[in-house]
Order: C-alpha cells, then sequence, then structure tokens
C-alpha cells in the first residue's frame, strides 16, 4: 500500500507539474486531435440522457464536456491545475458537468452512484490497477457499462514512432520507449489485453472485451509539429538540446511529415484497443 502511495504522490507531482502544464498549454491542439477518440466514446455511451456518467482521468475536460451536453457527468482526474481548467470550461460554455481532483484508487464515490464509465487516455497510470479498478466498480451501479480508449503499441507509421525515426541522428539520447507493464504506470501500460483482461476480471467486472480501434487523426503540420516536438520522446529530448539543434529537429520533421500531408493536414494512424465491460 506505501508503494502504491508513492506511484499516486509522484503522478499527481507529474500531472501537477510539467507534464500537466504541457496539457493545459496545448488544450486546444489535443482537443482537436484527439476529436475522433471523443466522438467514438460519447457514441458508446448511446442514450445518455437520465445517465450519470463517470469520466476517469478527465484531464482539462474535453470528453466529460461532450457527455454533459447530452446528459449528466462527472469527470475526475489527479491533476489538480488540469481540473481547474476544466472547471472553468464547464462555467465558460455554462454546463453543470462537475470535475473532482482525486486519486480514483482511493476516493470514495458515493456507492452505486454511476451508470456508465469512460475513459479516454485516462485510466494508464495507476499504481494499483486492481483496486483503482475496484473502487471504480463499487461506483457504479449494477449492470453499468464500463467504455475505455488506451494506446496499443505503435506501429511503424505512428506519428511519433515516424519523429523518432526521422530525428534519431539529432536526438541520439532519445529515452527507451516504456514497456508494456500493467504493474508500471504509462502510457502503454494496457497494451497488452492478455494483461489487461485479467485485472478487470479481478476487480468485478464481467463480459470484458477488447477490440483494436484505429483511427485517421490529423493536424495542420504547424500544429504537428508542435505536438511531436512537446510529448513524447522527440519531445522530452528537446529540451535538452540548443536552439540551433531544435531548428535542425523541426526541419528534419517537416521533411519527414510532407508524405503524410493530405489535404493540408498531417495525417497518420493512431492504434489503440477500445476496452469494454459490464459492472
Amino acid at each position: 500500500m506505501a508503494e502504491n502511495g508513492h506511484v499516486a504522490a509522484d503522478q499527481a507531482a507529474r500531472w501537477s507539474g510539467p507534464s500537466g502544464r504541457a496539457w493545459i498549454d496545448n488544450q486546444d491542439l489535443l482537443d482537436r486531435l484527439y476529436r475522433p477518440f471523443e466522438e467514438f466514446l460519447v457514441d458508446q455511451v448511446e442514450d445518455v440522457s437520465g445517465q450519470r456518467v463517470l469520466d476517469i482521468g478527465c484531464g482539462t475536460g474535453s470528453t466529460t464536456l461532450a457527455v454533459c451536453r447530452a446528459g449528466e457527468a462527472v469527470g475526475v482526474d489527479i491533476s489538480e491545475p488540469m481540473i481547474a481548467v476544466a472547471r472553468e470550461r464547464a462555467r465558460a460554455e455554462g454546463l453543470s458537468a462537475e470535475f473532482v481532483c482525486a486519486d480514483v484508487q482511493t476516493h470514495q464515490f458515493a456507492e452505486a452512484e454511476f451508470d456508465t464509465v469512460v475513459s479516454r487516455f485516462g485510466v494508464m497510470f495507476f499504481g494499483d490497477p486492481v483496486a483503482a479498478f475496484r473502487n471504480i466498480r463499487l461506483a457504479a451501479a449494477d449492470d453499468a457499462s464500463l467504455r475505455m480508449i488506451v494506446w496499443r503499441n505503435p506501429d511503424p507509421a505512428d506519428i511519433m514512432s515516424i519523429a523518432e525515426r526521422a530525428t534519431a541522428s539529432l536526438l541520439p539520447d532519445l529515452p527507451p520507449r516504456p514497456a508494456s507493464v500493467p504493474t508500471e504506470p504509462g502510457q502503454f501500460a494496457f497494451a497488452d489485453p492478455a494483461l489487461v483482461t485479467p485485472i478487470l476480471d479481478a476487480s468485478g467486472w464481467r463480459d470484458v472485451t477488447v477490440e483494436p480501434l484505429d483511427v485517421e487523426l490529423g493536424l495542420p503540420l504547424d500544429d504537428m509539429l508542435r505536438y511531436v516536438t512537446t510529448f513524447g520522446r522527440v519531445g522530452v529530448q528537446m529540451g535538452t538540446v540548443d536552439a540551433k539543434a531544435r531548428a535542425q529537429v523541426t526541419d528534419q520533421l517537416a521533411e519527414a511529415f510532407a508524405a503524410l500531408t493530405f489535404d493540408s493536414e498531417v495525417r497518420y494512424p493512431a492504434a489503440c484497443w477500445s476496452l469494454s465491460a459490464t459492472a
């Protein structure tokens, strides 16, 4: 338990610090890039009127707000700065969405409070995934639906993989890609469905299904360059090199992205899993 508490503290520090700030500063860009996932989840919820929906790892609130436009939604995230932005967005739009800053592993939700649980890339960072999903299960009504999108291991056509190959000669110290280990929180912690399904089974969920979800994503060139030089392994390294090297990296990326540009947008396939289960 102490180790899991340490992981939660680390995640809170990360997402309330530089990682959270990067998401906040690039909120509009990320909302536009990931909108197909948001639309997919809202469609998965079917008829949300009269339902109470919980959004796990809601970040700055885009998916929560999308659900709230048709029903009642609560977003939860461990990052106080991101929750503050989400609340302001709800106020600005005149929506009644609720936002809670909490660790999902330990937060005391009301029992059987939610009819549907959704998450867009928000469940891969738990120190104890079984404890987290068991706690979520207690917050879900009987027969409630769980709908989540998580990353698969990216294939060579993924934009981050392309960026890494294109800049390898300029950024020789790229950090290693994180392994797919459910006991170690990270972007690809749920990439192996053979390891994820037992977590949900052990947490009180049934009828677990895992289906590949391949979505084409796109942004104008300048926005895509900002995305790959802010996030991922290339983004991490960009802060360690001088202005000349950063300019060279940007030029090399622009050249690499030329082959992916269609109708003024850089487009690429994103490899994910669509996970579903029933309480």
